[in-house]
């Protein structure tokens, strides 16, 4: 939220440099992200000069360019080629000379510098009103006040208002400060504190006065649970036209763009007071009625943006005479409703809609206004008039016009303030300090909670309504201590602490395991657990029926608790893509949720990511891309940290694979992994292979550390390695080679590796060419040849009558 400070000094005279404001905002709780300054005209028209035409004749090389000699107050002229059809000798005009920066519609800089154009020599040049943020037009330079001096700083002949915006970091439940007004409030709060009492001034409303009721609109609330108070007024014989300069101001300042001295109107109140308004051409409403109230499900409404959209029934709407819609109440204006450059008649609303009503159909809608991020967070129901009679003043002050009606007020059922009590014991103790009672009370005066009773042991209050927030003693005390101020509580040098339960070995194991990937290059990752419904049609394994759904989404990106880990995943790998790290290794321990009919379920998974290079680009080592076999690796040495050793290998039934498989161990599956499709990546973007793995953290931690670890000294007789190259249908698998080495050798051969498969055009069809090799160690003596030449010979022999190989 931006604060100007010009503006808050409307209502509040405080002299403090902003700075120091900002300090104070901030202890207030409404923390002061920053401060900027913002100028009415940018770059504050420095380096432009008032200078004096002495001279203008026709450019040689040029028909429409003009060269022309200028008096800048200096002791010699200079000369300017200008290309303005109303330059003439003898004019007061504001120059930029050479070096001045001037700023584009865009906001984007150019400077002006000294060169040749068509041949003459050009030392600045004479501005159109556009090009110095002065106006709109562009038809031909500035003619000024003959009087001005020659040389004269044109910021000092201009009105140019600076000003220093704050930029609140507000939290949902201060709905009170969403205004200057509210800010100043709170500020006002916090000055009394610091000892500077001022007077808040509230714009005054005493002139407003109903000239006729020519124009008098019925105004019907059929649905006053969502709209507990409305309130509307007719104004007739208005000129649209842009604002007066200071409302112009104002709204820059705080980064919204004048529209119209209507629009421009209701937006002023709407940030000065916190009171969303709207206005509606009166001409185009039917029948001079206002109906509030809801619609069919399905009905067709174009709102502003030139979005037709689809109602739904909950939807509360502004309806004309023949219950047509003509505006989503507190959230968004109809296109054929608005107010253009012919209207000459509005009918003025204010009210206050319900906050989960206006929520809910923002939400629907996906749209987020000004009007509805107000409304949702519940404004003051007590302004409505107010604000209304605030907004019929400006318009009549800088459109004409006269106020037709009498003011329409709906409030069938007023909205009451909170009552609370607050005991100085439970202060005291929530505090740990006992501020002085005398302090608590001018405290709770400067933020206009009224005493009903006042006793020993508390006080007994009536908050004002603006305060949605305040409803309990807690949030009472709260508000006491943020004015006080909680640096100003001092501490107890006690320290007091509490341990709480924590299941120290599975997080110990969680940490071990973090420390090995992160040793083996991965990132760890968290991802949201609130994630997108559509991603179920990515696959047949997750349905839409176990989906735990948001009540009130956020958004619709943020609609379900995630099912599966994967696509959370997947967005963070292409949003490291596309910001040009395409070789990631992430891991994320994590949990999915579902719903079956038995009741909810959250289960903890541990999730591997990888995709691109397996190490980064150096010179003396050649990039090698990330594949199936890589992804496995680093998940058997998982299971072997965990101790978990004899697993079993089989297909993948999960249909995000392209190709993948499932470790188990018995009947407990452990993990699933493989090569993601790559029609689920073009969902997201991803051009590049993604590996990934996903294992159940559940049966991990139920089956790890069982196995038994055997320790034995290192042997002191040397192994010796020996090579087949194996011939081999297509269908063998390595496994199989691996288990049949064993049986035939159970004494000497200490491991099996496969460093090379070929698989070629010069091979038998159907066939394939393992290369395998086997170590081979007697821990008591030294292998001779002939012990190894037999070992090796029996290998053969097994894999000939086991597999059919033969040797290559």
């Amino acid at each position: 939220m931006k604060i100007s400070y010009n503006w808050l000094k409307q209502f509040l005279k405080v002299d403090w440099e902003a700075e120091k404001t900002g300090e104070l905002l901030t202890d207030l709780g409404l923390e002061v992200e920053g401060i900027e300054t913002v100028e009415s005209i940018k770059g504050s028209l420095e380096g432009i000069v008032i200078g004096k035409v002495l001279t203008c004749i026709q450019h040689p090389n040029a028909d429409r360019l003009k060269i022309t000699t200028v008096d800048l107050g200096d002791e010699a002229p200079i000369q300017i080629v200008c290309g303005a059809p109303n330059v003439a000798a003898g004019q007061t005009v504001p120059v930029a000379t050479v070096g001045t920066v001037l700023y584009d519609d865009n906001g984007e800089s150019f400077k002006i510098k000294k060169g040749k154009i068509r041949g003459e020599e050009s030392h600045g040049m004479i501005c159109a009103e556009d090009e110095l943020g002065l106006g709109k037009s562009h038809d031909g330079i500035m003619v000024l006040d003959e009087a001005l001096k020659a040389g004269t700083p044109a910021a000092e002949v201009f009105n140019i208002e600076k000003d220093e915006v704050f930029e609140i970091g507000l939290t949902p439940n201060r709905a009170d400060a969403m205004s200057h007004f509210g800010t100043a409030r709170d500020l006002r709060a916090g000055l009394i504190q610091n000892d500077v009492s001022l007077e808040l001034i509230s714009p005054s409303v005493s002139s407003f006065h109903i000239d006729d009721r020519s124009l008098r609109f019925d105004v019907v609330v059929e649905d006053v649970e969502k709209a507990p108070r409305y309130v509307g007024v007719t104004i007739s014989d208005i000129t649209v036209k842009d604002s007066p300069e200071w409302i112009q101001n104002r709204l820059k300042a705080i980064g919204l763009k004048p529209i119209n001295n209507i629009v421009d109107v209701t937006n002023y109140v709407l940030h000065e007071l916190g009171q969303p308004l709207h206005a509606f051409d009166a001409a185009k409403v039917k029948g001079n009625k206002i109906i509030v109230k809801t619609l069919p499900a399905g009905t067709k409404f174009v709102t502003l943006d030139e979005v037709e959209r689809e109602l739904h029934e909950e939807d509360l709407m502004i309806c004309n005479g023949n219950e047509e819609p003509m505006c989503i109440a507190g959230v968004f204006g109809g296109l054929n409703s608005g107010v253009t450059e012919n209207t000459t008649t509005i009918f003025l609303e204010s009210a206050y809609f319900n906050p989960v009503a206006v929520r809910k159909t923002a939400k629907r809608h996906a749209l987020n206004t000004d009007a509805s991020f107000r409304f949702e967070r519940g404004i003051d129901p007590n302004i409505t008039e107010y604000a209304l009679k605030r907004a019929a003043n400006l318009i009549i002050e800088i459109a004409g016009g006269k106020v037709s009606s009498e003011v329409m007020d709906s409030y069938p059922t007023k909205i009451e303030p909170n009552q609370v009590f607050l005991s100085f014991e439970k202060m005291d103790r929530l505090i740990g300090a006992k501020i002085p009672r005398e302090m608590v009370k001018n405290i709770l005066a400067s933020l206009d909670i009224k005493f009903n009773s006042v006793t020993d042991g508390g006080i007994g209050l009536t908050i004002p309504a603006y305060r949605v927030d305040v409803t309990r003693e807690a949030d009472v005390i709260e508000e006491i201590l943020r004015v006080y101020g909680y640096n100003n509580v001092e501490f107890s040098h006690k320290l007091n602490t509490s341990i709480a339960f924590s299941d120290f070995d599975n997080v110990k194991i969680e940490n071990v395991i973090s420390n090995q990937l992160v040793s083996q290059g991965f990132n760890e990752t968290m991802a949201n657990s609130l994630t997108k419904a559509d991603y179920l049609s990515l696959t047949t394994m997750l349905n839409e029926e176990h989906n735990v759904a948001m009540l009130n989404p956020l958004s619709n990106d943020l609609g379900v608790m995630r099912q599966s880990m994967l696509f959370s995943g997947l967005e963070s790998v292409i949003y490291n893509i596309n910001r040009k790290n395409s070789s990631v290794k992430f891991f994320e321990f994590g949990k999915t949720y579902h719903k079956f009919e038995s009741g909810y379920s959250e289960d903890k998974h541990l999730t591997l990511f990888v995709s691109g290079n397996r190490t980064k680009e150096r010179w003396n080592v050649a990039s090698k891309t990330s594949d199936f076999f890589y992804l496995k690796g680093i998940v058997v040495t998982i299971l072997q940290r965990l101790g978990i050793q004899k697993v079993k290998t089989t297909p993948t039934k999960n249909d995000v694979f392209s190709e993948g498989i499932t470790l188990s161990l018995g009947k407990i599956k452990l993990v699933d992994l493989g090569v993601v499709k790559k029609s689920i990546n073009k969902e997201f973007g991803i051009k590049q292979e993604v590996l990934f793995a996903d294992f159940n953290w559940a049966n991990l931690i139920k089956v790890g550390g069982k196995s038994s670890i055997n320790v034995s000294g290192l042997p002191k007789f040397q192994a010796v390695k020996r090579d087949f190259a194996l011939l081999l249908d297509k269908e063998t698998t390595f496994s199989e080679i691996y288990s049949l080495a064993f049986q035939a050798e159970k004494k000497l051969l200490k491991d099996v590796d496969l460093f090379d498969v070929y698989e070629g055009d010069k091979l038998e069809e159907g066939k394939k060419s393992y290369a395998v090799s086997f170590l081979l160690q007697d821990e008591n003596k030294t292998l001779n040849d002939k012990q190894i030449d037999k070992i090796m010979q029996k290998l053969q022999q097994t894999f000939e009558k086991n597999v059919g190989a033969s040797l290559r």
